[in-house]
């Protein structure tokens, strides 16, 4: 498993056990929102609306919060915040690419704090469309397989149209073409075995940047710093992390 995969899982392992659930739930409500906002209220028909949904409940989101960030994305349940998705780009440590997706009713508030936190850790703002190039929109699912042998499974899930597998333990990330998405992750939550623990629309690097420890352990403080951030909804990287700084980043 590449330093960039495995970087990924330990994320989401990390993000599970989370304690700040105020911010996390705030973040999960703007994007239901935003979802809500874009399409039909009813998650049948809105793909995205759904995606946001089964996050939020993944993370242990309440009913009431999840049904309440619809109806004020919607309009039925008085006036919701007026948010703005924008999307930054910049570079990290050892010339990396960032991509920082934000949700903002402020976007000069949201730029200068982008932009803070990237030129105090080691890294610089980038004009738009320098980074972007080497990232392709992805479907990226997780699933842990129980009472059957992870091998087969994951050979089922090639065969439901999935682009790529890895094994990771007990779990298996699987990456999806963005427009076959719905699709495969339907066809996988119905393999027999199968427990899906996320699923999610991606900026996934055709490329990446081989990092020393150093830059690693500053890289992902970095990246960790702009998750902090009250408008950052989602942060991706090229870096492809060390052994020993993933091992300790894991630990942490």
């Amino acid at each position: 498993m590449s330093g960039h995969s495995k970087w990924s899982t330990i994320k989401h392992k990390k993000g599970a056990a989370d304690a700040k659930r105020g911010q996390l739930f705030t973040r999960l409500s703007r994007e239901i929102m935003v979802a809500a906002r874009s399409g039909d209220t009813d998650t049948d028909m809105n793909f995205r609306l759904r995606l946001a949904v089964d996050n939020a409940r993944s993370n242990n989101m309440p009913k009431e919060n999840i049904q309440r960030a619809i109806e004020r994305g919607s309009g039925t349940g008085g006036a919701g915040e007026s948010l703005e998705e924008i999307t930054y780009e910049g570079y990290g440590p050892g010339g990396t690419g960032i991509i920082i997706q934000t949700l903002t009713d402020n976007k000069n508030r949201s730029a200068t704090d982008v932009r803070t936190k990237l030129t105090r850790n080691g890294g610089t703002l980038a004009q738009a469309g320098a980074v972007a190039w080497n990232f392709e929109a992805k479907g990226l699912i997780t699933v842990t397989v129980e009472g059957r042998d992870i091998e087969e499974v994951a050979l089922e899930i090639v065969d439901s149209g999935a682009e790529d597998v890895e094994i990771d333990d007990s779990a298996i990330n699987v990456t999806s073409p963005f427009d076959g998405f719905p699709q495969v992750q339907q066809a996988v939550a119905k393999i027999e075995g199968v427990r899906l623990e996320s699923a999610e629309i991606a900026m996934v690097p055709t490329s990446t940047v081989e990092l020393d420890n150093e830059k690693s352990r500053q890289t992902m403080r970095l990246i960790d710093l702009l998750e902090e951030l009250d408008d950052v909804q989602k942060v991706f990287t090229n870096a492809e992390f060390s052994e020993e700084a993933l091992t300790e980043y894991a630990q942490a």
